[in-house]
């Protein structure tokens, strides 16, 4: 047999000359080092297993946690405190204020007017009141006037009464001379009994410039009191147009709308040249400091305390871990908040789990990561540490 008979023989395990050798896996030994390997990757996801149920038991051993949990701060409802038209807008949506920036004006014209009016009635009432002060004070001086008429007539009542008694006194000793021993003449007795009749005259003179003097005296107190009244009366309309004045003053100051905080506006409702009515909401501002408000059932507040630290995720910042503490809880769960709270004496009872409030807040760190990205109203994972 040659050499080309051999090569072509099929039964030759020598491959031809140019031919590939055979690339097939020896499938018995691949199978043999798969099924080798299977126990080790089933031991190694039986640990990874048992490691995070270890993971979660510990988890839910120490902390307490809550999806219903949200952001909540200060938000202002900003509404105008006086019927009027909208002159200016000062701000826009979502945009940063401090405390004290002017957000709107209303057309202060009218009220300007108002404050006018009320400065002049305010001066109309000082001028009342200036008037009958010094009413007043001429009233007085007519009081003392007429008191010292009074002790002018008094004293001149008991003058007339001196002469009235010695004229008597004379005309008793002349007449008891003229009918002993004629000691006096009959003139004499009649120029004393004349002088006893003109005391006697001018006594009962005095008496009734006395009585008028003191009827003076009751009149002058009369008009004092008149006055002394007219004199409340217009202070205290004084005191009124003051009051005016200033409702009037505080109403045009009102027409500049201010931010009573630092913020950012939101849920704009006003523009130039609305007309709003007192009590309108027109903006809302919501200030930059804000926290957690989570709602934790009572069966998880055993071991919660104020201080306790807290591990929370916000759902619109995903793979940022905060941390913060329980600054307080509420008083009362949350049915008790509500506006029809549940009444249970009614027979109709079902024992439901309630949630109580509990506050918290973030650490200034939390804070620094955050930014300005935190807003009222999202939503937070909260975990409460426990043990």
């Amino acid at each position: 047999m040659n050499a080309a008979t051999e090569t072509s023989s099929p039964l030759s395990p020598t491959p031809a000359i140019g031919a590939t050798p055979s690339l097939q896996p020896d499938v018995p030994v691949a199978r043999t080092r798969f099924s080798a390997a299977r126990p080790v990757v089933f031991a190694l996801l039986a640990l990874a297993a048992l490691g995070w149920c270890v993971h979660y038991g510990l988890h839910l051993y120490r902390y307490e946690t809550t999806d219903d949990a949200y952001v909540t701060g200060h938000l202002h409802q900003i509404s105008s405190q006086l019927d009027g038209q909208v002159k200016e807008v000062l701000v826009q949506d979502n945009q940063p204020v401090h405390a004290g920036d002017v957000l709107l004006r209303l057309d202060s014209l009218e009220f300007q007017i108002a404050l006018q009016k009320a400065e002049s009635g305010l001066e109309v009432a000082r001028a009342q009141e200036a008037q009958t002060s010094a009413a007043a004070s001429q009233a007085a001086a007519t009081l003392e006037e007429a008191k010292a008429r009074v002790a002018q007539a008094e004293a001149l009542l008991a003058q007339t009464d001196a002469e009235l008694t010695l004229a008597q006194l004379t005309l008793g000793r002349n007449e008891q001379l003229f009918s002993h021993g004629n000691a006096a003449t009959q003139a004499d007795v009649d120029n004393a009994r004349s002088a006893a009749q003109a005391a006697q005259a001018a006594s009962r003179a005095a008496q009734a410039n006395l009585v008028a003097a003191r009827a003076t005296v009751g009149s002058a107190e009369a008009a004092q009191a008149s006055v002394r009244a007219q004199t409340i009366a217009a202070t205290a309309n004084t005191a009124a147009a003051e009051a005016s004045r200033r409702d009037a003053d505080r109403k045009l100051a009102l027409t500049n709308i201010i931010a009573p905080s630092a913020g950012r506006t939101g849920n704009k409702h006003a523009e130039t040249g609305d007309r709003v009515l007192a009590g309108q909401l027109v903006l809302a501002l919501a200030e930059s400091d804000s926290w957690i408000i989570a709602n934790f059932k009572e069966t998880q507040l055993a071991r919660m305390s104020v201080g306790q630290s807290v591990d929370l995720t916000v759902d619109a910042v995903p793979g940022i871990a905060l941390h913060g503490q329980i600054d307080s809880l509420s008083p009362a769960s949350g049915a008790q908040f509500a506006l029809l709270p549940a009444d249970n004496s009614t027979g109709n009872f079902n024992k439901v789990v309630q949630r109580v409030p509990v506050k918290i807040t973030l650490d200034p760190e939390s804070r620094r990561q955050l930014g300005d990205r935190l807003r009222l109203g999202l939503s937070a994972v909260v975990a409460v540490r426990v043990r």
